[in-house]
């Protein structure tokens, strides 16, 4: 696994790396030509003294850590890595962009990024005036060729760091359990749990937005998503007067003309298609009518993620019918200390 942290000024991104090495990563070090200890060289006046200053602070940093390896060609980074995908590594101060986007090709690669509130980013900083480091720090942000904020914004898991303590910021990084593998592969039920909210995007339901997918032998074999039946006028357009009127939840649903999702998907997968090793995966509980239509068609399991106001109803009409019934649990994707 290689681990990359990209993250705002001073907001703990070598606290992150630290643990990290406690947990038997090894440190690897990225300086092309243009870099300067993984900071960007600033065309500034002051710049050769802040980048003399911030070499001390990385000397100071990493001192703590095991001896780390140093890259200054993103070719022989990336080759390094794939022949030791096995071994587990971490790379801080990801600011360049087209680096990420390799990165992200490779299905070993997990990104961090790290933030925390100015005030305190600042405190923490060596920087001893506040317009020097806002100016800093909107330098590395909206940067015209590596912006720093879209770097951070496409990270898996996004860490608010607003802890004093040390101690604190390792009990949270352990509870993320971040050497979890469906961190790198999704899990079949993250895989097609994602595939239902892909779905409910779809929905044009002015009430909510509900994705279903069916799978077999974990293949999908149909989806589906709510609102109202072809040829007629689509609900968020006025289809729909029931929903259109923002009655409260579970009322008036004899008026209502939107089909559900779970009910798309088994109109779209038909009866011969279900067997008894079917699965639904939908992103809320179904409502008491999809659960008898389900107990009809003959699904073994139903997997969903939101709970819905008839919970307890579904779930008594699918045990009686022997239908397994579970709540998906996503992985743990961000955490605010």
């Amino acid at each position: 696994m290689l681990i990359g942290i990209s993250g705002t000024l001073s907001s703990g991104k070598t606290e992150v790396a630290r643990y990290l090495t406690f947990q038997g990563f090894k440190l690897i070090k990225y300086e092309p030509n243009d870099l300067k200890n993984g900071y960007p060289i600033l065309n500034t006046p002051e710049s050769e003294e802040i980048t003399q200053e911030m070499e001390q602070l990385v000397i100071k940093h990493y001192s703590h850590m095991e001896h780390y390896k140093t890259f200054t060609n993103l070719d022989q980074l990336l080759e390094f890595v794939t022949l030791n995908w096995r071994e587990n590594y971490v790379i801080t101060h990801i600011e360049d962009i087209s680096m990420l986007r390799i990165l992200q090709k490779r299905p070993f690669f997990l990104h961090i990024s790290t933030d925390a509130p100015m005030a305190l980013r600042f405190k923490r900083s060596h920087i001893p005036e506040i317009e020097e480091f806002i100016r800093q720090n909107d330098e590395l942000l909206f940067n015209n060729v590596s912006p720093l904020l879209e770097i951070n914004n496409q990270a898996q898991i996004k860490i608010i760091n607003t802890s004093t303590s040390i101690k604190d910021l390792f009990i949270k990084l352990s509870e993320l359990n971040l050497l979890n593998p469906t961190r790198l592969r999704p899990s079949w039920d993250s895989y097609f749990m994602r595939l239902a909210d892909l779905a409910a995007l779809r929905s044009n339901c002015m009430k909510r937005r509900v994705g279903c997918v069916i799978v077999r032998e974990n293949r999908v074999i149909a989806t589906g998503y709510n609102g109202t039946p072809r040829h007629l006028t689509n609900c968020n357009e006025g289809g729909c007067k029931r929903c259109n009127k923002g009655f409260g939840s579970g009322s008036s649903l004899s008026t209502c003309l939107c089909l559900h999702a779970e009910e798309n998907a088994l109109l779209e997968s038909g009866r011969d298609r279900i067997r008894d090793d079917s699965v639904l995966y939908c992103n809320t509980c179904p409502c008491l009518t999809c659960s008898i239509k389900i107990v009809q068609s003959g699904i073994k399991e139903v997997v969903y993620a939101q709970s819905y106001s008839m919970d307890s109803e579904s779930h008594k009409v699918m045990s009686e019918a022997n239908i397994i019934i579970r709540q998906f649990q996503p992985p743990i994707d961000g955490i605010f200390i």
